[in-house]
């Protein structure tokens, strides 16, 4: 086996005409090709190359100096690329995947992000809890005194809004998830179905299910409320169309499970998230909307990260993705 074989980077060889002369192994999945397909062939009428690697190619036949791509989408996924001159011509590039680093830093963003709601959850009860329950017990006994007269009204007011409050804090706390089989689409389908009647058939809903996919174990309570809390997160949004896509992953590097993922992308056509608030779209009390409470998002991470999951998301040119990874049942595919 020669060296480049072993290699994790992806490697193709170039003549001088762009013709592919050679790849190794990590090439053909970079490429989502196999080597007597890609050989002989120019790079350009190769499906998945995108433009900004078509332009630096075309550059370098100019002045012959290396060049290198960030974050190029490539067939296989995204790759930095370094583009090298070689004898007669000859051009070696090197794709190194990003997948890995992008993965593990959205791995971090969940631990950080669960690890803040958890310690949220634990001091709601004592910082918060105990002070509303005077603040309720006081506004009770003002409306017995002033019965119907309109600080009686007031005081009414102070009861619904502490009531309120007490429902944000109860809903941090989630029971013992139950673990049963579950069909995924099931739950994805009754919140869609939620989202329809709310709205009145407003929002066009596009769906694009894959009808292989097993089942996971699950809460499917608390996965159906997953869905709701994207759904009406992209409602919100001021979205006229929601597409529902669900497929199934293979070994991500990102989860110790090594069988199936279930993949679901939620995505809209709405306004989009601010780019400031990306970083911290998962965290508890992190909103864009002057009448949001910041929850939504947050407890669906914590339902992913409570069924050894994980959620994320991608701004589109218009709108916003929001995907859920979930391992599979064992044996779910046979």
């Amino acid at each position: 086996m020669s060296l480049i074989e072993e290699l994790d980077t992806a490697v193709v060889e170039l003549d001088a005409a762009n013709c592919i002369l050679r790849v190794n192994g990590a090439a053909e999945q970079c490429l989502s090709a196999n080597r007597d397909r890609l050989a002989g062939h120019p790079i350009d009428r190769i499906w998945g190359i995108p433009e900004p690697l078509y332009v630096a190619l075309q550059d370098i036949r100019t002045d012959y100096r290396p060049r290198r791509l960030h974050e190029c989408k490539m067939a296989g996924g995204f790759y930095d690329c370094h583009i090298g001159v070689l004898d007669a011509g000859h051009l070696l590039l090197e794709f190194h995947s990003t997948g890995w680093s992008r993965q593990q830093q959205q791995l971090q963003q969940m631990e950080v992000q669960t690890g803040l709601l958890n310690l949220l959850r634990r001091n709601l009860g004592h910082e918060i809890r105990n002070p509303l329950g005077g603040i309720r017990g006081a506004a009770q006994m003002l409306v017995a005194e002033l019965e119907e007269r309109e600080l009686g009204t007031l005081a009414q007011l102070i009861i619904r809004e502490v009531d309120r409050v007490e429902e944000l804090i109860q809903s941090f706390w989630q029971p013992q998830m139950e673990r049963e089989p579950l069909d995924i689409h099931r739950a994805l389908e009754e919140a869609l179905q939620l989202l329809e009647t709310e709205h009145g058939f407003k929002i066009n809903v596009v769906r694009d299910y894959d009808p292989s996919i097993p089942e996971v174990n699950g809460d499917g309570t608390a996965i159906r409320q997953l869905f709701v809390n994207l759904a009406r997160n992209a409602a919100q949004s001021g979205a006229t169309t929601i597409s529902a896509r669900t497929r199934v992953e293979h070994d991500s590097a990102l989860f110790e499970h090594s069988g199936y993922l279930i993949r679901v992308d939620v995505e809209d056509d709405g306004d989009g998230v601010p780019e400031r608030l990306r970083p911290l779209l998962f965290l508890p009390m992190v909103t864009g909307r002057r009448d949001g409470t910041g929850l939504g998002l947050a407890l669906a991470q914590q339902i992913a990260a409570d069924h050894g999951g994980l959620m994320s998301y991608d701004a589109l040119e218009h709108g916003s993705r929001f995907t859920l990874r979930i391992p599979a049942r064992e044996n779910g595919h046979e």
